[in-house]
């Protein structure tokens, strides 16, 4: 049984979906799985965990329970209409909303977004964090594909696309709750 929640800070517990963000130079690559695990069973292999939102100039990609991160796409949206190419005020101004809205408080998911200049990792818990080598990792098997985007980044051959490709199949590989059915977006 799953026990996380916003309230619970376990947020590696939540299974089901790993989604990896990487960013080279110029580029910034997407990448999630396409398993969906209601508790020990698999019931999705081809699930849509990245979507392009906002005009088609930010990618998000969302782990945890699809209607919370189904809400949680349409609020950034509505953000990113009020705030249009500013990313970073979009995400600050959800997480607020996040934290102090008794409904949204509730919602058990985090979220990776990514425009052409920023990557955020937003949670429940108000945080809107910008990664420092440009990598970003969340769900079950985030630390998996973390740390193979890590390694693989030193590789200059490789572009933002390749080395989250690469570093999802290892993910896979390692996590029962990720799979190979990837849907990968580039900026």
């Amino acid at each position: 049984m799953n026990t996380s929640s916003p309230n619970n800070p376990d947020l590696v517990g939540w299974h089901g979906t790993t989604i990896l963000c990487v960013r080279r130079g110029s580029r910034v690559a997407m990448a999630g799985d396409g398993q969906v695990t209601l508790g020990q069973t698999v019931i999705k292999g081809t699930a849509r965990k990245v979507r392009r939102i906002g005009n088609g100039s930010v990618i998000a990609g969302f782990a945890g329970a699809t209607a919370d991160a189904f809400t949680l796409l349409e609020r950034l949206e509505a953000k990113l209409e009020r705030f249009p190419n500013q990313l970073e005020r979009a995400c600050v101004e959800l997480a607020k909303d996040w934290r102090t809205d008794r409904y949204l408080r509730r919602l058990e998911a985090m979220m990776a977004v990514a425009d052409a200049d920023h990557s955020f990792t937003l949670t429940g818990q108000g945080d809107v964090l910008e990664p420092d080598d440009g990598i970003i990792a969340i769900g079950s098997g985030g630390n998996y594909a973390l740390s193979a985007a890590r390694a693989l980044i030193e590789f200059p051959e490789l572009s933002a696309e390749d080395v989250a490709r690469r570093a999802m199949k290892i993910a896979a590989d390692i996590c029962v709750y990720t799979n190979y059915s990837l849907v990968v977006e580039t900026i």
